[in-house]
């Protein structure tokens, strides 16, 4: 049985990752157990590590689902200087999404549902409040 799951990103410069990871995720991670290693937990069970070495080439994108995909965009061009990314939407795919990279190369992006209906469905069967 799976219960939960991790996804690990790495950056060359530990300190310097881990202020742009809590930037990115506007929060300071939740566990950090040693140096050279931070971890979020975005969703019950589902957790960021971001740790201290060689960023694996080709890897991601990791998106993470947000409610409004132009703020977040604007919000990282303007904090984390992130080149402006396209959004992208194809008629038979029910959200819009764009990719990006931070510093270390490492490919990541938002996604955000077009129905506000389903995404509020989404939400609520996360957090556990869909009957």
């Amino acid at each position: 049985m799976n219960f939960e799951m991790t996804t690990q990103i790495r950056v060359s410069n530990m300190k310097e990752g881990q202020k742009w990871y809590e930037t990115l995720l506007n929060r300071k991670p939740d566990f950090i157990p040693h140096e050279g290693f931070a971890e979020w937990e975005l969703l019950p069970g589902c957790w960021l590590q971001v740790a201290e070495g060689t960023p694996a080439d080709g890897s991601g994108p990791l998106r993470f689902g947000v409610s409004n995909i132009e703020a977040e965009r604007d919000r990282l061009v303007k904090m984390l200087k992130v080149p402006s990314f396209d959004i992208h939407s194809r008629p038979e795919v029910p959200v819009k999404w764009g990719t990006f990279t931070d510093p270390w190369g490492n490919q990541l992006g938002f996604f955000e549902y077009l129905n506000k209906n389903e995404e509020q469905e989404r939400v609520n069967k996360i957090l556990g409040t869909l009957a």
